[in-house]
């Protein structure tokens, strides 16, 4: 007699899935190196060449040739440089370059390859607390912020001024004539910075969890002279609590709301610093709150895994709610108008398949 639950174990298909696995454990591989050859800047060097030998791009790139040399192996049979074997050269075909390389900066796929290794560096502790519960701390992720002010400078920084500050109709005016702006959960404070230096009658803060991220962007503003804008290091958990009431007419959040320890509080705090006539300009990752809703996503199992192996545990480490990266934007309509938002809109960018822009009103 069959059990209900028996099932006629399907070969084909158990054969095509372990093709398909060798394949991610393949581009897995893949995107360490290519994390190695941006950092490295071996992309940039051979964009700049004609063919050429292991030495000469080595010597080209100021590297160890042999660690090149090996590089160039799994970028050959990754089919990510051409290899001439009857003349020993190898070519980065300007195709692949438009993707690769920082002359072409809004189209950099190897940036998002760091996360790749950044993440692996914690998956020790990753698996701890998947056995005993908590989260891993800032403090455990050396380049994050590093990364974060990359990725920023690809998907934010160049459409700040001419398509995100738009999304709200006669913003650029005002801030033109001058209004007081929040940036909470800054960073580096690279969006601050670039709008302080547009807009010099309006004032900027900047407030962020980590102190090294604000030191950094001070110094940035004093280097660019940016005499508008100031940082400080802050724990936003109780901002609900002592956020300045009414201060502000722009607040905005840049992929910052997820990983909060407290987001609601944040989105409450946000509320009550905003002006009544103020916005709240967020921006944050695209997706839906359902895992069957993002199936068919570009970069799904990216964003899950960037969002459980920091966002979701560095909140989860401060005694969090764990929020996640892919909370989606069901649960983000549900938040912003508990928080007090009555008019909220959702905007997508052409040039950002990540992201959701929100546009939130009192």
């Amino acid at each position: 007699m069959s059990h209900p639950q028996e099932q006629t174990f399907d070969q084909a298909r158990a054969g095509q899935f372990a093709e398909e696995l060798l394949g991610h454990l393949n581009s897995g591989a893949t995107a360490i190196m290519v994390s190695i050859g941006h950092r490295t800047g071996l992309f940039d060097t051979m964009a700049a060449l004609p063919p050429s030998n292991s030495v000469e791009i080595a010597g080209a790139a100021g590297l160890d040739e042999r660690y090149v040399r090996e590089w160039l192996g799994a970028m050959t049979v990754g089919r990510i440089v051409d290899h001439d074997p009857e003349t020993g050269t190898y070519r980065l075909p300007p195709e692949h370059a438009a993707s690769l390389t920082r002359r072409a900066p809004a189209d950099n796929m190897a940036v998002f390859a760091q996360y790749i290794p950044t993440l692996g560096a914690v998956e020790d502790d990753i698996v701890t607390c998947f056995r005993n519960g908590g989260g891993v701390p800032y403090s455990r992720f050396h380049r994050f912020h590093e990364l974060m002010a990359e990725d920023s400078g690809q998907t934010v920084l160049p459409a700040l001024r001419d398509h995100i500050l738009p999304l709200v109709p006669g913003l650029t005016e005002r801030l033109e004539a001058g209004i007081r702006v929040l940036d909470a959960g800054c960073g580096r404070g690279k969006a601050v910075n670039l709008m302080a230096g547009w807009f010099p009658n309006s004032r900027f803060t900047g407030l962020d969890l980590s102190q090294e991220a604000t030191a950094y962007a001070n110094d940035e503003a004093r280097a660019l002279g940016n005499a508008n804008a100031s940082f400080a290091a802050r724990d936003l958990s109780d901002f609900d609590e002592t956020a300045e009431p009414e201060a502000y007419d722009l607040v905005t959040t840049f992929d910052a709301v997820h990983d909060q320890a407290e987001p609601m509080r944040l989105l409450k705090g946000i509320r009550r610093s905003l002006k009544p006539d103020g916005v709240y300009l967020a921006q944050d990752i695209g997706g839906s709150s359902h895992h069957h809703g993002n199936m068919d996503h570009p970069m799904g199992p990216l964003l899950y895994t960037v969002s459980c192996m920091h966002c979701m545990t560095v909140s989860l480490a401060q005694g969090g709610e764990g929020l996640g990266a892919m909370w989606g934007k069901e649960k983000a309509f549900e938040y912003f108008r508990a928080a007090g938002f009555s008019d909220v809109e959702v905007h997508t960018l052409d040039h950002d398949p990540q992201n959701y822009y929100y546009v939130c009103r009192p």
